[in-house]
């Protein structure tokens, strides 16, 4: 689901923030301009692509707690995307991906060089963006950037490991997803003009927004159909990623036919995943999960109440429940 479907339009019924999102796309086919065009072609693959741009847009609606519609929260939509093109061109080579949304990935149509060499590209343009933003934006990119690969270096630290449980997945899900969604809300909100306090609440709202976000993803590819994945349930078994759902199966009553199922490493038989899926689904783990991501949006509007003068409650309410429906449709998968 992209940005431009009703239903986002109807969850963010604010046309200042549509508006700047339109200026955010035009900008990110400027910036990824490079003065060589192989350059400019290939970090311009991605985009070409789509995608959410649910980071800019929660940059953009982060801002209205400010009040300026200027150019500031344009840019930092801009910047919080290219780091997350970047770091996803920098994934796929390290993940091997063959596609990204739905075209081929950079390092297999080119090769890992070329992808490498473009996400670097492209996390330079994200901070020489922020740079006019202040001293505060420039660091707080930097800063999110470096827990992005902290984020990455657990998570190849974890793969095939069924041993480092919810606190090891959370620091995981925490570096990669949670901290530039944190970020996105809080840039926006500081270019937009917003008092400290709102800063420090849309950040802790936005971070809770993110964990769920990975939870709710990382559930749906061990329950949902491969023709909504577009890819085959299980993939991150398949990849030797053990989420929650799986890690909290492997401790309980049946860890041991979970853990004898993947004892001997990738490649995993797609009977062993689908079996690990099932004792992960019967012995009721995909609803503790789920359990949980409630609770973190319960944080997240409690987060959201303490805003002052908040004009947006209306707004983050309706984010809220889209997780919550989120959630409710991962159950029903």
């Amino acid at each position: 689901m992209t940005l431009d479907s009703p239903i986002f339009q109807q969850l963010v019924p604010i046309p200042r923030v549509w508006h700047r999102m339109t200026a955010v796309e035009q900008r990110l086919q400027q910036v990824t301009v490079a003065e060589t065009k192989f350059l400019t072609e290939i970090a311009q693959h991605g985009l070409s692509a789509g995608g959410k741009r649910y980071r800019p847009l929660l940059a953009q609606v982060a801002a209205e707690l400010g009040g300026n519609d200027g150019p500031e929260p344009i840019e930092a939509g801009v910047s919080v995307e290219l780091v997350h093109l970047g770091s996803l061109y920098h994934d796929d080579v390290i993940d091997e991906a063959e596609t990204r949304r739905g075209i081929p990935s950079v390092n297999h149509n080119w090769s890992n060089t070329v992808a490498i060499l473009a996400g670097d590209f492209l996390l330079a343009r994200a901070s020489e963006i922020a740079a006019p933003l202040g001293e505060e934006a420039v660091a707080l990119i930097a800063r999110t950037y470096a827990t992005l690969c902290e984020g990455q270096v657990r998570e190849l630290i974890y793969t095939d490991n069924l041993n480092h449980g919810p606190e090891g997945y959370y620091s995981v899900i925490g570096g990669k997803t949670a901290s530039l969604i944190r970020t996105s809300a809080r840039l926006g909100a500081i270019t937009g003009g917003a008092d400290d306090d709102t800063v420090d609440a849309i950040s802790d709202w936005a971070w809770e927004m993110g964990m769920v976000f990975q939870i709710t993803d990382d559930v749906l590819d061990l329950v949902a159909s491969d023709k909504f994945l577009g890819k085959p349930a299980g993939s991150d078994i398949g990849e030797g990623t053990f989420t929650l759902p799986v890690l909290l199966a492997a401790a309980g009553d049946d860890g041991d036919e979970i853990r004898a199922l993947l004892a001997n490493g990738k490649p995993y038989s797609a009977e062993a995943i689908a079996r690990v899926i099932h004792l992960t689904v019967s012995g009721g783990y995909i609803d503790t999960v789920l359990d949980g991501a409630v609770g973190r949006i319960r944080i997240a509007e409690k987060a959201a109440n303490e805003i002052p003068h908040n004009p947006l409650s209306g707004v983050l309410a309706s984010l809220d429940q889209y997780l919550l429906d989120r959630v409710d449709a991962a159950r029903t998968a």
